[in-house]
């Protein structure tokens, strides 16, 4: 019988981390979305406004901070970067 506890309280520890770990991806994936939207509309420049390269490094500035807060992984913030390189 003792056992079957330990078994049933890793499985209930584990959904629950998998749980708790998921709304944490979620909330994150949330304000990331959310931030990039406020800066795209804030950050749209008029047409002929500078040179595009301003506009990718500014891009890449934006995506550095979000990538040092925690908002972007590795993976997503070279993605995200070539994009704006055009690469």
């Amino acid at each position: 019988m003792g056992l079957m506890r330990v078994a049933a309280r890793t499985a209930v520890v584990a959904g629950t981390a998998t749980a708790v770990s998921g709304r944490v991806a979620q909330r994150q994936a949330n304000a990331y979305n959310e931030k990039v939207a406020s800066q795209q509309t804030a950050a749209a420049p008029a047409a002929g406004d500078g040179p595009v390269e301003d506009d990718s490094m500014a891009k890449i500035a934006q995506l550095a901070d979000l990538h040092k807060q925690g908002m972007l992984t590795d993976e997503e913030f070279s993605a995200a970067k070539a994009k704006a390189l055009g690469l």
